[in-house]
Order: structure tokens, then sequence, then C-alpha cells
């Protein structure tokens, strides 16, 4: 990926987002992006080569989908992001295992867990190490 590719995804990662409330909201968002193509990618991974579609992409965001509503056990979501509901190409999701500061202006913004999205992500830098447990589960899909 060139510079300026680079550039302009992380101009988009840091624009206007709406955030998933409710856990309905996240079904119908899910049902959207299994229709694909998608690049998925796990911050502090490797970035993904390909776009994912069918059943192959669908295994993963119910992967995600379960993880998600297991660890982060609330009545709401409020962890996923998106750039469009309706009609979304970029998509952040915060792990809930490593909220940390998402909007204090005096630290460093946390990183998401994962990132989906339409055209190929740049890579995202992250202090925060990948748990191996998160690791181990990204594994399984990499194979």
């Amino acid at each position: 990926m060139d510079s300026a590719a680079a550039e302009a995804f992380h101009a988009r990662l840091k624009g206007t987002f709406q955030g998933i409330l409710q856990w309905q909201q996240l079904d119908e968002l899910w049902a959207r992006v299994k229709t694909g193509p998608w690049f998925f990618y796990q911050v502090g991974e490797e970035l993904p080569q390909k776009s994912l579609g069918g059943d192959e992409l669908a295994v993963r965001i119910d992967a995600l989908n379960t993880l998600l509503r297991h660890d982060h056990d609330y009545h709401y979501c409020g962890i996923v992001y998106v750039d469009n509901v309706e009609v979304p190409t970029l998509i952040k999701v915060y792990d809930p295992n490593t909220l940390g500061s998402s909007c204090s202006h005096n630290a460093t913004p946390t990183p998401p867990g994962w990132i989906l999205s339409t055209a190929q992500p740049a890579s995202i830098e992250s202090d925060i190490p990948t748990p191996s447990n998160r690791r181990h589960w990204w594994q399984l899909f990499s194979h």
C-alpha cells in the first residue's frame, strides 16, 4: 500500500462514526456486512491481503459477534462504530478487554481491536500487546 492510500485510510479512520448502541442494531449491521466483500483486520496482526465474502466472512463475523457478546456482557453494545449505518464501508470494533480511553484529550486513544473495511486497510499502530487468547482466536481463522 502506498503512503497516499495509507494516509487516506487513516483520515477515514479519524472521521465521523455512528455508535452501535443496541445489540439489535449490531445484528442489523452484521446482516448488511455479510453480503461482502470486506477486509477483516485484527489490529496487531498482519494486514489482510484479500477481502472476504460468503461463508468465510460470515464465520468470522459470527465468531466476533459471539466474542463481543460474551466479553462485553452488558444490555447494550456501545463498542462498535460505523461510518454509515445504512451503507457501511468502515467499521471499528473495540475489544471489550482493552477499552482504555477512546475520547480523553489527555491520553492517546485506544485503537480498535478489529477493523472491517470495504477498502484495503492500512496498518494501525498499537502499544497494547495482543493478548495470547486473542492471538489464538485470530489464528483459528488465518489458516
